[in-house]
């Protein structure tokens, strides 16, 4: 078995295994990946009898977080041929891309995942189902509204709509910029489908997809993985100064591991030291702390999980944190 990154030129290799396991994807759309999404992204591989046998894809994003700008990293295309499955090939991908993203300085990571299942043993969390507008030719539209398809020439104009919209509603989302959708208008005509722009008076009001087809009703989950525990507390706001030290357990990235010192009132945001283990008030699984930190469960409910304790004190200090629950990640890939 050889794990290793694909350079450049070799990305290419990794299509057959694409389209074995992702066989509903369209060859458009297939097509659209291997010559858009494949310019900037990284591919882990592990070889076997000279194959691809399986394979990770890391789709670079800008996100913004509490109005601070970080790099992040999709995964897609979590893939292992059948005939090598339960050999624990997707768990060395997973392990390995994980360390190298905390090496390189990021904080978290996010996928949809095909079950939530598959990436609960990571400590992958579910923190938001995907709500996307979508267009239908029949709704009666309100008077004066005028819908046309977007185009290349609105891109900018577009991304200066969304960006405004986002940094009012929202505390986590991809960043958007012209180049941000002209490669979404892309994907989209990838599989059959374009952007649609409600305006009014010239101004546009609202912006939805048009799939060609009757959208269904599922809601495609995201899950998130913290890959910095010291980067992702920082991140965090306060609603009023508090002071707390716990211990983090992380099985996977070995520097998690620490005893934190976490302080800090609104005004300043979050100041961390490194904290000593007598200190401690609990511990918190790095599962537990993105639950918590994303909104996704109370404190009352993650202290129900394996490995997490915490003083009353500390129950009251960590409620002091402000969730990062306006989330808007509605990539696909």
């Amino acid at each position: 078995m050889k794990l290793r990154i694909l350079g450049s030129e070799e990305k290419g290799a990794s299509r057959a295994l694409y389209e074995e396991v992702f066989s509903e994807d369209g060859q458009s759309f297939v097509d659209y990946y291997y010559t858009e999404k494949t310019k900037d992204n990284q591919i882990y591989v592990i070889e076997e009898d000279g194959e691809i046998r399986a394979m990770l894809h890391l789709n670079p994003y800008k996100l913004l977080v509490n109005g601070i700008e970080k790099d992040a990293n999709y995964i897609v295309a979590v893939a292992t041929q059948e005939p090598y499955r339960k050999r624990g090939y997707m768990a060395a991908l997973l392990k390995k891309s994980l360390n190298e993203m905390y090496h390189n300085g990021e904080t978290f990571t996010f996928l949809m995942p095909a079950s939530e299942s598959i990436y609960l043993p990571f400590d992958f969390r579910t923190v938001y189902e995907q709500e996307r507008s979508f267009y239908y030719e029949a709704e009666k539209q309100e008077k004066g509204i005028l819908v046309t398809t977007a185009s290349e020439n609105d891109c900018e104009e577009i991304a200066a709509y969304a960006s405004k919209y986002l940094s009012d509603n929202y505390q986590v989302y991809a960043m958007r910029d012209a180049a941000y959708y002209q490669r979404l208008m892309k994907e989209y005509a990838s599989d059959g489908g374009c952007l649609k722009l409600f305006r009014k008076e010239g101004e546009i009001q609202d912006i939805r997809i048009d799939t060609g087809e009757e959208a269904g009703e599922e809601k495609p989950k995201i899950m998130i993985r913290i890959v910095d525990v010291r980067r992702m507390l920082m991140s965090m706001r306060l609603k009023e100064f508090m002071g707390t030290c716990f211990q983090i357990t992380d099985p996977l990235i070995e520097e998690n591991n620490r005893c934190v010192m976490i302080t800090g009132t609104e005004f300043s945001g979050v100041m961390l030291m490194d904290g000593k283990r007598e200190n401690s008030e609990g511990t918190i699984t790095v599962a537990a702390l993105a639950s918590l930190l994303f909104g996704a469960k109370t404190i009352e409910e993650i202290c129900e999980e394996d490995g997490v304790t915490m003083s009353d004190r500390m129950k009251e200090e960590m409620k002091k944190m402000i969730p990062l629950s306006k989330i808007y990640l509605n990539e696909v890939v």
